[in-house]
């Protein structure tokens, strides 16, 4: 049965009720099973994006424990995974870089404070109901953004897998540093890296197939499948330790600290807050963008719903818990909850016992990871973001819009040469200005009746009647001050281009809103148009917007006449409905209004 779609209060009662009440046995061990699965899977993941943030591998443990508890008890979503993701770990690693190198703070209480000021601004986004300001984030920069970050995510694993030293988080700095490192490559960290990678790959795309091929059941073999990561952790730890390779120069991630997180608030100062704040609010909205569109795509299928506000809450929380308990900042991850979801978790009862097995994991297991190689982490990452590669999307922008691919490929482009932060900017600027470009010379037609309806369309795609004496234009754009003064020019050419025109209808069906400088714009249009002799009239003028019309007094400073259709205008202005300007479409009939 589908949810009610009636908006629940923000924060009270806490969306974790609605999900408990009721909660049976069959519940609890549908979402166990989706835990033991999503654990398998996070154990590696969280050691390795820890890793990519600069950090130290428990920092990874800290934040797949409590904040994915905070998350279950404020977030609307049922199988969202929240927790350390890739791409969060690389703009975590790049504000930490520059904050740290011009700060006297260490890189774990940075961390805490980046999450912690993340988690802020997403509650106060949410009690504020501001889940719309992601749509500043088109489509095209989050897709441009994650693929030109996936690929520097990957090649930044090569310090890892050549066993060198090549720090860089732009492919100008990455790619000189490792090609004049690439000759002191250690032998035996290379093959333990591309064997991992090697290793990974067969288990992603033939491991499954196979094992069903022997009969092995779908869901079992699907279960060994996200295993994969395991394995080569475990397999990779084995290598070191029985052959001693760790006293050759393989690095390995070394003593791992057991035991579990303490709350404590981290050392906060001004100035700290002040730098770290630009990449906290850019890192919020991110991450909340990649968590909606995952968390209601997964709804979806189970007519569920995700409420973007109160999924701002639940997010903040984790964040300001992954803070306090050492954390780094996270977001509701793609392949996991995608897993979470298949693995058939029903309530985010699967995180909180995630939770429960990572923190297990962290106090009793930790000795485990002493010789893991962080070559094999880097294997893990590698094969985790190459799928976020998407090269046919920009295919697809093309074919859809030229400004859509300009905003993709300047992003992805942004992304590669000068960084995160820089990449992102100027694909939100650049969609920005074709928005305001697009709504400033909005779309305009002349209009006119379809023969045997009440109708109207473009007459430059239809065959349709129009009056001599009247002029109907249509305008397909909300009217505010960066459009009007073009509303007001387009109005006059056309009227002088048609001597015989005594009366102007400006059809309102694609006006959502107007402005103050609209209605003084409008004002001045009817009163220049009453000097050449021409009434200035409005229909279908949606309610809202009549509203302020009203409100403003407007329609009783018009020359002409507010009508409910344009049906209703013709009929009043022109009643014998001359077809003195009827034109033939010029791309078939149907084709657009």
């Amino acid at each position: 049965m589908a949810e009610s779609a009636q908006r629940p209060p923000l924060g009270f009662p806490l969306p974790a009720a609605a999900w408990l009440r009721g909660y049976s046995r069959t519940d609890f061990g549908a979402d166990l099973l989706a835990s033991v699965i999503v654990t398998i899977m996070l154990i590696p993941q969280s050691l390795a994006y820890a890793m990519l943030a600069g950090l130290p591998p428990e920092t990874g443990l800290y934040a797949s424990m409590l904040p994915v508890v905070a998350y279950a008890a404020f977030g609307s979503s049922r199988v969202l995974a929240v927790g350390p993701v890739a791409v969060i770990s690389l703009m975590t690693a790049t504000a930490l870089a520059e904050v740290t190198a011009t700060h006297d703070v260490a890189w774990p209480v940075a961390a805490a404070v980046l999450a912690m000021l993340s988690g802020l601004f997403l509650v106060l986004l949410g009690l504020l109901r501001m889940g719309w300001i992601a749509n500043f984030l088109s489509h095209s920069v989050i897709s441009g953004f994650i693929s030109a970050s996936a690929i520097v995510i990957a090649l930044g694993q090569f310090e890892h897998i050549f066993g060198v030293e090549a720090d860089g988080k732009t492919l100008p700095v990455l790619l000189p540093a490792l090609g004049a490192s690439a000759a002191r490559a250690i032998p035996e960290v290379m093959a333990i890296g591309f064997g991992a990678i090697a290793f990974l790959y067969f288990v992603r795309s033939h491991l499954g197939p196979m094992l069903r091929s022997f009969g092995m059941a779908p869901g079992l073999a699907t279960a060994c499948v996200r295993a994969g990561p395991v394995l080569a952790v475990v397999f990779g730890t084995l290598a070191v330790s029985w052959l001693s390779l760790a006293q050759q120069g393989v690095p390995v991630v070394g003593a791992v600290p057991a035991g579990l997180p303490a709350l404590v608030l981290p050392r906060v100062e001004l100035d700290l807050v002040v730098a770290l704040l630009p990449s906290a609010i850019l890192i919020s909205l991110v991450g909340f963008v990649e968590s909606i569109s995952v968390g209601q795509s997964l709804a979806m299928r189970r007519r569920q719903r995700v409420e973007p506000d109160q999924e701002l809450l639940g997010l903040g929380a984790a964040n300001l818990v992954s803070g306090l308990s050492g954390g780094f900042p996270v977001t509701g991850g793609f392949s996991r909850s995608v897993v979470n979801y298949d693995a058939g978790a029903v309530t985010p009862m699967a995180g909180v016992l995630t939770a429960v097995a990572m923190a297990a994991v962290a106090a009793f297991m930790t000795p485990a990871f002493h010789d893991l190689p962080r070559a094999v982490l880097g294997a893990v990452i590698v094969v985790a973001v190459l799928p976020l590669v998407d090269f046919a999307a920009m295919g697809r922008a093309l074919r859809h819009s030229r400004w859509d691919f300009a905003a993709l490929a300047l992003t992805f482009a942004g992304v590669l040469l000068l960084g995160v932060e820089i990449g992102i900017a100027l694909g939100v600027l650049l969609s920005l200005a074709v928005h305001l470009g697009r709504s400033s010379r909005p779309h305009m037609a002349v209009v006119g009746r379809v023969p045997g309806t009440e109708h109207f369309r473009n007459v430059d795609r239809h065959a349709v009647l129009t009056a001599q004496r009247v002029l109907s234009v249509r305008v397909d754009e909300s009217l505010w001050f960066g459009n009007v003064r073009f509303l007001e020019d387009r109005l006059g050419a056309l009227v002088s281009e048609r001597p015989g025109v005594t009366d102007l209808v400006l059809q309102c069906t694609a006006v959502n809103g107007v402005d103050g400088s609209a209605m003084e714009t409008l004002e001045r249009i009817s009163e220049r148009l009453d000097a050449a002799g021409v009434r200035l009239h409005l229909s279908e003028v949606k309610g809202p917007v009549m509203d302020v019309l009203r409100h403003a007094g407007i329609p009783e400073r018009l020359t002409g006449r507010v009508f409910f259709t344009q049906h209703e205008a013709m009929r009043a202005l022109a009643p014998d409905d001359e077809p003195g300007n009827g034109r033939a479409p010029c791309a078939g009939d149907g084709d657009g209004i």
